[in-house]
C-alpha cells in the first residue's frame, strides 16, 4: 500500500494567496502517546506534526513496517524516535531500537533528537556506535546497558562481528536515509544487520529517492510495508532559486558577488570536485570570508571541528562536496550555492533543500556553464515550472568588508570523559565570568572536548576569563579555533 501526501507540488517561488484558507494541522495529542510524552513534546515546541510525521506515526505506532520518502529536515527523525520509544521497557537494559545513519554527523544528530524526545520517560540510555572513535570506551558503554543505539553500518558490524553488541531484545530497526547509505555501497554491511535482528521486529526506512537497492531491501526484511511518498520536495514559497549563466573561468569570483550582494549570514556552497572545492576556498578567504571545506581529506577531528563551527554560526561559507555534505543538517542556513550544476536533478532538489527549513525562508543560487544547459532542463522537468535566470551584473556588491560571522568557537580541553556538561560551561561563563546568556551560543561536548560559541566581539575576552577561572573547580585549557582548517 503506498500512501502519497497531498502537499505543495514544486518550489514555485509563488505563494499562497494572503488570507487563503490554510487546512487545519493535526497535532500530537491525537496520537496514543503517554501523557509525559506529550508535555515534553509541548515544553520543546512540537505543537503540530509535519506532513511526514502526521502519515507515519500512526502506522508506526500501531506496529506496521513502513517505507517512507522524505528528504532531510522533514521532521522524519521525530516520526521515528517517537515510536521506538513508545515501545521500550526504561527498566530493561538490553538493546531495544537500533538506528543506522549514513554518516557519523547523521547519527550524533539523531541522537540528540532521540534524547531530547526522551526527556519525559525514565533513565532513557542512547548510545551513539560510530568510525572515527576508539571502541574500548564503546564496548564499555554497551557492557553498562543501553535502550537505543545509534551508529553507521560499518561500526555496527564491528560490534557485532567481537560480540560486544547483543541485539536479540531488538524491537526496532530504523534505516535513515537508506538511499545515502546505498550510494556509500553499505549493502552488504545493512543486509548483515538486519539479518542479526530478531525475525520478528519493526522495520522503518526512510529515504529522500528511491532507488532500485531500497526495494531490494524491503523485500528482504520488511513485512508487508506501508509506503508513504512525500508529493512536493520543499513548501512553495519557502526557496527563492536563482540561476546565473556564468562562464567556467568566472564562477569562483561569481561566488564571492552573490555573497557580497546578498549577505546571507550561514551559505553551503556545492562544488562538483574536490579540487573545485580547495580552489574555491582560497579564493574567499583571499576576499575575506570566513570559510571552511569539508573533504576526504580531513581527519575525523578536524571535520567535527568544521562541522560544529559552521553550525554554530562561527563559519559563514562551508564549501563542500555532495560526498562530504551526506546527512548534514544544518539549522538556519540562509542560502546554498550550486557552484556547478548537478547533472542529477534528484540531487539539485535535496542540496537546495538544506535551506528554507521550518518557518524560514532561503536562497538558492545555481551558477551554469554554456556545455550546462541540458541539466537545467532536467531540473525543469522535475521541478515542474520553469527557473528564473538573472545575470551577474544585476548584483551590486556592498560597500567594506565582507559580513563576519555573528559567534566563534572556543575550544576547552575536557568532555564527558570529564563529566563537563553544557550547563557547567554556561554557569562559568554567566557567573563569575559575567557575560550575558545572549553573548553564549551553542555548546557542544564530546569524548575530549568542549566546544562553545560565543559573540565573536567577546571571544578572546571569553578565553582569558575562562582560562584563568575553574569550570567544576579545575582549571581548563582553553583556545580560540581559527577561522580556517587547512
Amino acid at each position: 500500500m503506498t500512501q502519497v501526501l497531498p502537499t505543495s507540488p514544486s518550489l514555485s517561488p509563488t505563494s499562497a494567496p494572503e488570507g487563503a484558507a490554510q487546512p487545519p494541522k493535526p497535532g500530537f495529542d491525537q496520537l496514543p502517546l503517554a501523557p509525559a510524552t506529550l508535555l515534553n513534546l509541548q515544553q520543546l515546541g512540537y505543537l503540530h506534526m509535519t506532513p511526514i510525521q502526521a502519515a507515519a506515526l500512526p502506522l508506526a505506532l500501531a506496529g506496521q513496517d513502513l517505507i517512507a520518502q522524505a528528504k532531510t529536515g522533514s521532521g522524519k527523525t521525530a516520526a521515528f524516535a517517537l515510536c521506538l520509544l513508545t515501545k521500550l521497557n526504561p527498566r530493561r537494559f538490553a538493546v531495544q531500537a537500533l538506528v543506522l545513519c549514513p554518516t557519523r554527523e547523521l547519527a550524533d544528530q539523531v541522537t540528540q533528537e532521540i534524547r531530547r524526545l526522551a526527556r519525559g520517560e525514565d533513565n532513557i540510555k542512547v548510545l551513539t556506535l560510530c568510525g572515527g572513535s576508539t571502541m574500548r570506551p564503546q564496548i564499555s558503554s554497551l557492557e553498562h546497558g543501553a535502550h537505543v543505539v545509534v551508529g553507521t553500518p560499518g561500526r555496527i558490524m564491528d560490534h557485532l562481528q567481537r560480540g560486544s553488541l547483543d541485539l536479540s531484545a531488538l524491537d526496532t530497526l530504523v534505516l535513515d536515509e537508506a538511499d545515502r547509505m546505498l550510494d556509500m555501497g553499505f549493502f552488504d554491511d545493512i543486509v548483515t544487520v538486519a539479518k542479526a535482528c530478531p525475525r520478528e521486529r519493526q522495520t522503518l526506512l526512510f529515504s529522500a529517492t528511491y532507488p532500485e537497492g531500497i526495494a531490494s531491501l524491503s523485500r528482504q526484511f520488511l513485512r508487508q510495508p506501508q509506503q508513504i511518498t512525500l508529493t512536493e520536495q520543499h513548501e512553495a514559497g519557502k526557496i527563492r532559486q536563482r540561476f546565473y549563466e556564468v562562464a567556467p573561468e568566472q564562477k569562483l569570483a561569481a561566488v564571492g558577488l552573490l555573497l557580497k550582494h546578498y549577505r546571507p549570514v550561514s551559505t553551503l556552497a556545492f562544488c562538483n570536485t574536490r579540487q573545485q572545492c580547495r580552489e574555491l576556498l582560497q579564493v574567499l578567504r583571499a576576499e575575506g570570508f570566513v570559510a571552511l571545506a569539508l573533504h576526504g581529506e580531513l581527519e575525523q577531528r578536524e571535520r567535527d571541528q568544521v562541522l560544529i563551527q559552521f553550525a554554530n554560526r562561527s563559519c559563514s561559507v562551508l564549501v563542500a562536496t555532495d560526498v562530504a555534505a551526506r546527512g548534514l543538517d544544518i539549522d538556519q542556513l540562509e542560502a546554498v550555492i550550486n557552484v556547478d550544476v548537478t547533472p542529477d536533478s534528484e540531487v539539485h532538489v535535496h542540496r537546495i533543500g538544506r535551506t528554507g527549513r521550518v518557518d524560514q525562508a532561503g536562497w538558492a543560487f545555481s551558477l551554469v556553464s554554456g556545455n550546462q544547459m541540458a541539466r537545467v532542463d532536467n531540473i525543469e522537468k522535475a521541478l515542474g515550472h520553469e527557473i528564473e535566470w538573472h545575470t551577474l551584473s544585476e548584483l551590486q556588491p556592498a560597500p567594506g568588508k565582507p559580513l563576519q560571522p555573528p559567534m566563534a568557537t572556543l575550544q576547552i580541553l575536557g568532555g564527558r570523559k570529564e563529566k563537563i556538561r553544557p550547563g557547567d560551561v554556561l554557569g562559568a561563563l554567566t557567573g563569575e565570568a559575567g557575560f550575558s546568556k545572549e553573548q553564549i551560543g551553542k555548546i557542544n561536548v564530546t569524548d575530549t572536548s568542549t566546544y562553545v560559541a560565543v559573540a565573536r566581539g567577546v571571544a578572546r575576552e571569553a578565553v582569558r576569563k575562562l582560562s584563568a577561572g575553574t569550570l567544576k573547580g579545575k582549571r581548563v585549557k582553553v583556545h580560540l579555533l581559527q577561522d580556517r582548517a587547512d
